[in-house]
C-alpha cells in the first residue's frame, strides 16, 4: 500500500481489508464493535381464536409443517384431518435405527443394522439456537435436547492436493492462517499505513487485539515462541522428568495459503452454524414423535394425493392408498393447507391459479446423499481425540460428522460418513446403496486409515430417490424468488402451501414451523371474514 492510497483508507476499506484477508469470524468482530451488525427478532407462535362453527381444514402431509398446522388448527376449533403418504409422520424429520427398513425409487430396499442405541438422521440432524419457532415446540412438547458440537478445533480440514493429502487438524490451520495474516496487518498498521480516518487510538487498539489475535510475539511476529497458545504443543505437557512440553512448530505461510484449507474456517463461525447448537436426545425424529403424540388421532396414513380440486365452497382432496392400487376416496373440507414438497405436488392434478402452478412448477429439488456408517469401535476418539464436530474435505463426500453423545462408550459407533451435494450428489445418487456406502468408506479411509478395518455395516439415503421428496430441499434462486415466492405463499382460492419452501429458512426444520404459522395465521384470518 503506498502513501497515496493509503490517504483515502477509510473504515470501510478496513472492513473489506480484513475481510477478504481473513475469516468471517474477525469481519464479524470488527463490524460488531463499529455497530453494524445485529440479530433479528422472533415472533412467538400465534395463538388462533374463534373458528367458524364447524370449519373444516384438510392438512395434506404430516412433516413438521402440517403437524404445525393441525395442532394450532385443532385447538382454535376447526375440524382437522391429516393426509399422510408414508405410515409414520414427521417427513424428512426422520431417523435410522437398528431393525428400520427403507425402499427408495428404484427398488432397492435396505435394513438398518446398527446397534441398539445407535442411529444416523438422514434429513435434519441440527438446530441452531436462533430457531425459535422450532425450539419453542421442542420445549411445549417435551423434547429433551443435547448439545450438537459442529465445530471442533481436533477435527480435520482435508485438500487431495495439499500436504500430500494428508490431513490437517483445523486447530493448526486456523491458527497458522489467523497469525500470518494477523502480522500481515500488524506490519501495515505499525508502519504507519493507515491514514488518519482510521484515528491513532483505532490503531493502537487494531494492533492489540492483532497481537492477542493472531499470537503474535512483541515484535508482532507470528512464530513458534507464541503459536503454541492458539495451535496447541508439538508434544503435550507431561508428568516427571521428561514432562515439558514442546513448542509447536507451524505450517509455513505459502503451505497454508497455497492449501486453501482457510476457506472452510468461517463455516462453523457464521450465524447460521454457530454454536450453540442442538439435537433431540435419541435422534432428530423425536421430534415429529412429540408432535405426533398430539395429532396422531387426526392423521389417516399410508395415503396418496392423487387431485386437488377447489371450487367457491370447499376443496375436495382424492386420494388412494400409498400403493396406488386402492379404490379413490375424496376428502371435503372448506379450507386446505398442503405441505407436500413441490417436487411431487407438481405431479399432482390440481386447479390451481397459474401464477400459483408456475410458482410450483419453478423450483427445483436439491440432490443429496447422507451415508451412515457404524464401526467396530469408536476410533476416532480412541486413535484421535475427536470428540463431536465435523471434519471438511474436498472429496465427494464433503463432510465427516462425528457423534455428539455417548462419549468414550465402549463397542461400536455410528458416523455420519457423507453429506453430499451438488454434481456428487447426484453422481451418489446413481448409486446402488452398497456402493454408496462403498464410497463413503473410500474416500473417508483419506482422513482416517482405520475405516476399511473397523468397518461393520452402513446405510445410504439418496434424497432424489425417496418416494414422498424426490430430492433434499427447495433450490430458490435470486430471480426464482423475485418472480414466484409470493405468488407460492399466497392463498390461492381455498388453498394455502407451507413447507420450507415457503420460506427464506428453506432447508431447515425452522422454515417448515414458520411457514406454517403464517399461513395458517392468513387461512384463519380470511375464514372468519378478514382479507
Amino acid at each position: 500500500m503506498n502513501d497515496q492510497n493509503s490517504s483515502s483508507f477509510t473504515r470501510r476499506n478496513l472492513l473489506s481489508m480484513i475481510g477478504a484477508t481473513t475469516s468471517a469470524a474477525v469481519l464479524y468482530q470488527a463490524m460488531s464493535s463499529l455497530g453494524h451488525a445485529a440479530e433479528s427478532d422472533f415472533t412467538d407462535p400465534i395463538k388462533l381464536e374463534g373458528a367458524p362453527k364447524g370449519a373444516s381444514v384438510a392438512v395434506l402431509g404430516a412433516g413438521l409443517a402440517g403437524m404445525t398446522a393441525a395442532l394450532e388448527l385443532s385447538k382454535a376449533g376447526y375440524k382437522v384431518t391429516v393426509l399422510e403418504y408414508r405410515e409414520r409422520a414427521g417427513g424428512r424429520s426422520w431417523t435410522l435405527r437398528g431393525g428400520d427398513t427403507y425402499t427408495e425409487l428404484g427398488g432397492f430396499t435396505q435394513t438398518c443394522n446398527f446397534d441398539k442405541g445407535l442411529y444416523i438422521n438422514p434429513g435434519p440432524w441440527r438446530i441452531p439456537y436462533h430457531h425459535r419457532a422450532l425450539l419453542y415446540y421442542c420445549g411445549q412438547l417435551g423434547v429433551k435436547l443435547e448439545a450438537f458440537v459442529e465445530h471442533n478445533v481436533n477435527a480435520y480440514l482435508h485438500h487431495s492436493n495439499a500436504f500430500g493429502g494428508k490431513p490437517q487438524r483445523w486447530r493448526h490451520i486456523m491458527s497458522d492462517y489467523n497469525g500470518y495474516v494477523s502480522e500481515l496487518l500488524a506490519k501495515a498498521t505499525n508502519a504507519d499505513k493507515l491514514d488518519e480516518p482510521v484515528s491513532k487510538e483505532d490503531r493502537e487498539i487494531l494492533l492489540e487485539s492483532l497481537r492477542t489475535w493472531g499470537a503474535l510475539d512483541k515484535n508482532y511476529k507470528y512464530s513458534a515462541a507464541t503459536a503454541s497458545a492458539l495451535r496447541g504443543s508439538d508434544k503435550d505437557p507431561g508428568g516427571g522428568p521428561d514432562g515439558a512440553p514442546t513448542p509447536s512448530t507451524p505450517i509455513s505461510r505459502e503451505d497454508i495459503l497455497h492449501s486453501r484449507l482457510w476457506s472452510y474456517l468461517n463455516f462453523p463461525l457464521t450465524y447460521e452454524y454457530g454454536q450453540t447448537l442442538f439435537q433431540p436426545v435419541g435422534g432428530m425424529e423425536r421430534i415429529a414423535e412429540a408432535f405426533a403424540a398430539k395429532v396422531n388421532h387426526l392423521i389417516t396414513f399410508n395415503v396418496k394425493v392423487t387431485e386437488i380440486a377447489q371450487g367457491n365452497d370447499g376443496v375436495t382432496i382424492s386420494y388412494s392408498n400409498a400403493k396406488g392400487d386402492g379404490p379413490t376416496q375424496q376428502l371435503k373440507a372448506d379450507w386446505c393447507v398442503c405441505t407436500i414438497p413441490l417436487s411431487v405436488l407438481s405431479q399432482i392434478k390440481a386447479n390451481f391459479s397459474s401464477s400459483m402452478q408456475a410458482a410450483i412448477e419453478a423450483v427445483p429439488y436439491a440432490p443429496s446423499t447422507k451415508v451412515g456408517l457404524q464401526f467396530k469401535r469408536r476410533f476416532w476418539e480412541q486413535d484421535e481425540a475427536i470428540y463431536g464436530g465435523i471434519s471438511f474435505t474436498d472429496l465427494p463426500i464433503g463432510q465427516i460428522s462425528y457423534p455428539s453423545t455417548d462419549y468414550l462408550s465402549p463397542g461400536k459407533g455410528v458416523l455420519l460418513g457423507a453429506y453430499v451435494f451438488g454434481v456428487a450428489g447426484v453422481e451418489f445418487t446413481a448409486l446402488a446403496p452398497e456402493d454408496r456406502v462403498k464410497r463413503a468408506l473410500e474416500h473417508g479411509s483419506k482422513l482416517h486409515p482405520q475405516m476399511m478395518k473397523e468397518f461393520d455395516n452402513g446405510i445410504a439415503v439418496s434424497w432424489h430417490r425417496v418416494p414422498w421428496t424426490l430430492g433434499c430441499f427447495g433450490m430458490w434462486k435470486q430471480d426464482t424468488r423475485r418472480d414466484h415466492y409470493k405468488n407460492l405463499c399466497a392463498i390461492d382460492g381455498r388453498v394455502v402451501l407451507a413447507g420450507e419452501h415457503c420460506s427464506y429458512v428453506n432447508a431447515w426444520q425452522e422454515g417448515a414451523i414458520l411457514s406454517s404459522l403464517s399461513a395458517i395465521e392468513r387461512l384463519h384470518k380470511r375464514a372468519v371474514g378478514g382479507n
